[in-house]
């Protein structure tokens, strides 16, 4: 009776082991291997590019249902970097990102739509200057293994593109600056399974 019994619990270990519950991922911004990167056109000759140097989030991922997936970030608009104080400062002005007043920007997932690969779609609420609008994020994932601390990692990037009156930034920057092209690039380390 005791083997009847250890036999059956290895075949529903078999059948629904695929089935648990995600695992839970915390965005590993103490080794910096996350970014969240953007440029945006300068008078339509070149490429301004910057970052948002402090950031956090955590996430949950199952490889074989990532569909359940879900993600919560929070960046810090004062962060923001270009390599250059002046435009830094001018950034985080009251007329453009209004750092004291909207000191966060933060992105909740409510549904993802990945392939097999964990390639795809993520639909989420962005809080931006104030405003909230629900956006998608076209992603892939990067690669995941065991780290060399016996840990294990998972990797995504992501990309978008906002039009900056969506979130209440009017002031004119030139006619081919109304548009951000953002890349997130975020590496968790499993907190939980």
């Amino acid at each position: 009776m005791e083997n009847f019994i250890k036999t059956i619990i290895a075949l529903l270990t078999l059948i629904f082991g695929g089935q648990v519950s995600s695992a839970e991922y915390k965005i590993d911004t103490k080794g910096m291997h996350a970014a969240v990167l953007f440029k945006i056109s300068h008078l339509g000759t070149s490429w301004i590019h910057g970052r948002f140097d402090k950031l956090e989030g955590k996430f949950r991922y199952n490889k074989k249902n990532p569909n359940e997936s879900a993600i919560t970030m929070t960046v810090d608009t004062r962060s923001i970097n270009t390599n250059h104080a002046e435009r830094d400062k001018h950034l985080r002005d009251k007329k453009i990102l209004d750092v004291n007043s909207y000191p966060n920007a933060t992105f909740v997932s409510t549904k993802f739509k990945l392939d097999k690969s964990s390639n795809g779609i993520v639909t989420g609420l962005l809080t931006l200057h104030g405003v909230k609008k629900v956006i998608d994020i076209s992603i892939v994932k990067v690669g995941e293994g065991n780290d060399p601390w016996g840990g294990h990692r998972v990797g995504f990037e992501g990309s978008l593109i906002i039009k900056l009156a969506d979130y209440g930034i009017t002031k004119f920057l030139g006619k081919t600056s109304k548009t951000l092209e953002l890349t997130i690039s975020i590496e968790g380390i499993r907190t939980k399974r």
